[in-house]
Formats: structure tokens, C-alpha cells, sequence
């Protein structure tokens, strides 16, 4: 569990307590509720961390809710969108391992993000990671309900794929912004998990992995 929950939930638990004390336990329930909804909110399950070469993990639970091109800085890019609900866990992890090259938190709006204006005018942190001969960027996107993100690597930090990195809390988006030669696994309405769904696969090395076994699947190829 993030430790946010046992804040959370400790101070609201407080709460039920003394308002139930100072008139009737029955006042007291309404909190000793939201208690429980911190503490279950604020949940981090551990996951099975694909070894695959070349894969790209998803940074949060959620639901796929774009796969599309985008133009970023006048390159191409292959952009996947994850939307989370009060009802996913809320634990960013990075998609792959390699350096921390830059962060940017860009202030801004907090509209819904499930819309595609979100991408752009919502307040959020962009982070590229290097790694591969590959940079990957993933956005973590505040939401309507979402007013905090948190994040907790600096560049020059070195991370693993599925590694945890952070958070956004209580509703939110997480874009990862790719190569436009990445093999996206994925389809808009597809659930994801943090650090164990692969949404892509990219890079040189995945590339001669699939020719090699192209070429052993080959009549007269190796066997």
C-alpha cells in the first residue's frame, strides 16, 4: 500500500472515532467508510514484470481509451492513452527501463480525462526515458478529480521496466508516446495493468529477434 492511504485512512479513522464518542457511533460510519475507500484506494499489488526484449509496459491500470498517430515536435509518433478511474490503482510505473532524460510538469487545466483536449490543456508531468536506442515519453495527465501528481525519480535516474515511479491521484490519464515503427499490442477498450501488460514492442533487438525466428520458421532455415 502507499503510504498515503495509511494518512488517509488513520486520519479518518480518527475522525469516526471522535464523532462517535462526542454524539453516536451511528454519526461516526460516514467516515469510518471513507477510511476504508483510502486505505483500499491507495492499494499496490505487485506485478509479474514482462522480461520480453523490446517490450513497453503499461504505466498504469485502466482502460485503452486512444491508439493513434500524433505528430510531437514535427516527428511522428505512435501515442497510446490509458484513462483510470477512482476504481484502478493509482501506482504510475515505468513503461521501460533505461535513463530519465527529462521531466517537464506543465501546468494547466483539469478537464475531463477521457476527452482529447486533456492531452495538451490538462496539468500534467511528461517524462522521457532513454533506453534501447530508443526514447519512450509517458505523460501522467491530472483529471477532473485528479489534483495532485506525484513523482518521484529525477533525470539521471536510472529505472527498470515496471518499476514504480509515482502516482496520480483519484482519476486520471497516462499517455506513452512511442517510435511510429512500435508494434502496438493494443486496442482501444482493452484493461490494462501497470508494469505487466505490454502495449508496444520496440527497438533494434525486438527487430532481429522476429527476423530470426521469420527466417527459422522458413523452409530450409535453420531448425
Amino acid at each position: 500500500m502507499v503510504r498515503d492511504g495509511y494518512y488517509y485512512g488513520l486520519a479518518l479513522f480518527g475522525v469516526a472515532v471522535l464523532v462517535g464518542w462526542l454524539t453516536a457511533p451511528a454519526w461516526g460510519l460516514p467516515a469510518l467508510v471513507l477510511a476504508a475507500f483510502f486505505l483500499w484506494f491507495f492499494r499496490d499489488p505487485e506485478r509479474v514484470i514482462p522480461t520480453a526484449a523490446g517490450a513497453v509496459v503499461s504505466p498504469a491500470d485502466g482502460k485503452v481509451t486512444d491508439v493513434s498517430m500524433v505528430e510531437v515536435e514535427g516527428a511522428a509518433r505512435r501515442r497510446v492513452s490509458i484513462f483510470l478511474s477512482v476504481f484502478d490503482v493509482h501506482v504510475n510505473r515505468s513503461p521501460v527501463a533505461g535513463v530519465i532524460r527529462d521531466v517537464r510538469y506543465q501546468r494547466g487545466q483539469f478537464r475531463n480525462a477521457m476527452g482529447a483536449a486533456s492531452a495538451e490543456h490538462n496539468e500534467q508531468n511528461i517524462v522521457t526515458v532513454d533506453g534501447g536506442g530508443q526514447s519512450v515519453v509517458f505523460k501522467q495527465i491530472a483529471g477532473l478529480l485528479a489534483r495532485r501528481i506525484v513523482f518521484s525519480k529525477k533525470i539521471g535516474d536510472r529505472v527498470e521496466r515496471g518499476q514504480r515511479v509515482g502516482m496520480i491521484k483519484f482519476g486520471s490519464r497516462t499517455d506513452v508516446l512511442l517510435d511510429a515503427t512500435a508494434d502496438v499490442k493494443v486496442k482501444v477498450g482493452d484493461r490494462v495493468k501497470g508494469g505487466s501488460s505490454v502495449l508496444a514492442y520496440v527497438g533494434s533487438e525486438r527487430s532481429e529477434l522476429q527476423s530470426t525466428l521469420a527466417f527459422h520458421s522458413q523452409p530450409g532455415g535453420l531448425k
